[in-house]
């Protein structure tokens, strides 16, 4: 049954932080990736203003936000715990018209930082929209993924392909 692999329930189904008091403490790392897809004339506005808009240089604000969300992961998913982050690092690249917001959280703990991998990606990617919207309404958030995480019970894995 799919229910018995949730592991934030309790014996009565009932929502739950999990215990991991009795985890050892390994190395652990995760990378996550968002993708900001921009209108053509959006993305060639942006590239024209050197990637800054009235309210400041664009990826470098988003990787300011995105760390300090990662940090506070804990603050905004309810079931995380609060976490020592070791290091947080956001890379932000042009690929055609889209933005690539990847990144890289670690931590030597009794849990994973998936989530605060996932959480700077995605604020990253809300503060490039936020900071971009008067160029186009239609610029989209898409694709926010793990692609890889190490350390831990369950091992390493990463994105097939």
């Amino acid at each position: 049954m799919a229910e018995d692999k949730l592991t934030h329930l309790d014996e009565a189904g009932r929502p739950r932080m999990v215990d991991v008091g009795g985890k050892a403490v390994t190395r652990r790392t995760a990378h996550a990736r968002m993708r900001v897809s921009f209108p053509p004339e959006a993305a060639r506005a942006l590239a024209a203003r050197d990637f800054a808009t009235a309210k400041g240089p664009v990826f470098h604000t988003a990787i300011v936000a995105g760390v300090l969300a990662a940090k506070r992961t804990h603050e905004l998913i309810p079931f995380c715990h609060p976490l020592g982050l070791e290091d947080c690092s956001i890379e932000i690249a042009m690929e055609g018209d889209e933005a690539v917001i990847d990144c890289r959280a670690s931590l030597h703990g009794r849990t994973g930082v998936e989530m605060e991998a996932m959480t700077g990606a995605t604020v990253a990617g809300l503060t490039v929209y936020d900071m971009c919207k008067s160029l186009s309404k239609g610029i989209v958030l898409r694709e926010a993924k793990l692609l890889e995480k190490t350390g831990g019970k369950s091992g390493d894995w990463r994105v097939a392909g």
